[in-house]
């Protein structure tokens, strides 16, 4: 198995821009990289987040050589901002790939990367997704894309196990919960995949869905899955509308063991203590993380932090990794063609993944990283911890929340 060492881009050098002009093409100068996310609207905030994450990660690979196998060529990202909607990420990728881009990594979103994987695919060239968990983006067959996170289904059924193991673990019994999603495939994916293992679970689940634009307020939609008197209020979708549940489940005071997320885009993101203040103490979320467990990961977050002045959340991250796939797969096959760059992309044995999971990072049939897995967070002072599974525990649970467990 082809591997590329973490200490490509352990070196410790910030503010190292990615040079040259030329396109990836060309056997001598800069290869190129292109980045689609969400950069204006709504979703801007981890869309740059997203953007300054590949950035670093092409600064960091240049700072320690380049790519050695291809004489020390540099990197270069080149950046589309899909703008949150599906037709302009497909034109951007389209843009990017004309302009010289050999590999794209993004998206965030599930229908911007659909459409994404469609322009490699026809133009074949390799596309590492780095957020994006829908399992029909790769249920197509495509050969060209390949996704470094777990997959809805994963996330879904970890999700699922994670909860009924955090009930034995903590005497509890958890028979109801009340799930809220967002429309679309994204939040259907997820809550099927919990839905079918929370039954083997033998917990039933009543599903709630909201719509994905206009949800301004979710107090009507806590109050009806209030009234199944559940122990657990579930939810899937984004920042802003997470936010609005939790501070709904406050508001009425819902007398629930637990507000539990499953690829939730708000209860782990390091912004959601502050913002929802009494109403985000406690709350979970069963998701793929950075490993905060990990030297390497947690060097990087503080030079990312010092460099960009925010923090590194998970989806940066992910873009981050997602370029280090991109160039194991340029430094093992020695070429940066789109198409042989694709088929060492297949091939790659990453030993030393930045999220919580048992390494390798490598690719089956289809392009999902078989290995990739979700964990439990929780806020806990104020802050995101890793509580489940005590190999990734940053603190211990406190289940059901208020007990000070």
């Amino acid at each position: 198995m082809k591997k590329l060492v973490g200490a490509l881009t352990a070196v410790a050098v910030m503010g190292v821009a990615a040079c040259g002009s030329s396109t990836g093409a060309d056997d001598s100068g800069a290869i190129k990289i292109g980045s689609v996310h969400p950069t204006t609207g709504a979703l801007a905030g981890v869309g740059g987040l997203m953007n300054d994450g590949a950035a670093m990660a092409v600064a960091d690979i240049n700072a320690a050589g380049g790519i050695s196998s291809l004489g020390g060529r540099q990197l270069e990202l080149v950046s589309g901002d899909s703008q949150g909607r599906a037709e302009v990420g497909q034109s951007e990728a389209q843009r990017l790939i004309s302009d010289g881009a050999v590999a794209l990594v993004g998206t965030y979103q599930s229908d911007v990367t659909q459409n994404v994987t469609s322009v490699a695919e026809r133009s074949r060239v390799p596309f590492v997704i780095d957020v994006a968990v829908d399992d029909q983006i790769l249920d197509q067959g495509y050969q060209y894309t390949f996704r470094v996170q777990p997959d809805a289904s994963r996330v879904g059924t970890d999700g699922a196990q994670a909860l009924a193991a955090i009930a034995r673990q903590t005497g509890q019994a958890i028979d109801r919960v009340s799930y809220l999603h967002i429309e679309g495939s994204f939040g259907d994916s997820v809550f099927e995949a919990f839905e079918a293992e929370a039954g083997k679970q033998g917990i039933s689940v009543q599903e709630l869905i909201y719509p994905a634009t206009n949800f301004s307020d979710a107090t009507t939609l806590v109050r009806e899955a209030a009234v199944s008197n559940p122990d657990i209020i579930a939810s899937t979708g984004y920042y802003p509308d997470g936010l609005l549940i939790a501070r709904a489940v406050e508001q009425l005071n819902v007398d629930v063991m637990g507000v539990y997320g499953i690829a939730s885009g708000a209860f782990d993101d390091s912004s959601f203590p502050s913002d929802a203040g009494a109403a985000g103490e406690g709350v979970l979320s069963a998701n793929y993380h950075f490993d905060a467990t990990s030297e390497r990961v947690n060097d990087i977050r503080a030079r990312f932090l010092e460099q960009y002045g925010r923090p590194m959340e998970t989806a940066a991250m992910l873009s981050y990794q997602a370029v280090e796939v991109i160039a194991a797969g340029l430094e093992d096959g020695a070429d940066a063609n789109p198409e042989a760059l694709r088929n060492s992309i297949a091939g790659v044995s990453m030993q030393d993944p930045l999220l919580a999971f048992d390494g390798p990072i490598e690719f089956d049939e289809t392009g999902q990283n078989k290995n990739a897995t979700a964990i439990v967070m929780q806020v806990r002072d104020g802050a995101v911890a890793q509580v489940f599974p005590e190999q990734f525990a940053t603190d211990a649970i406190d289940f059901p929340v208020g007990t000070g467990q």
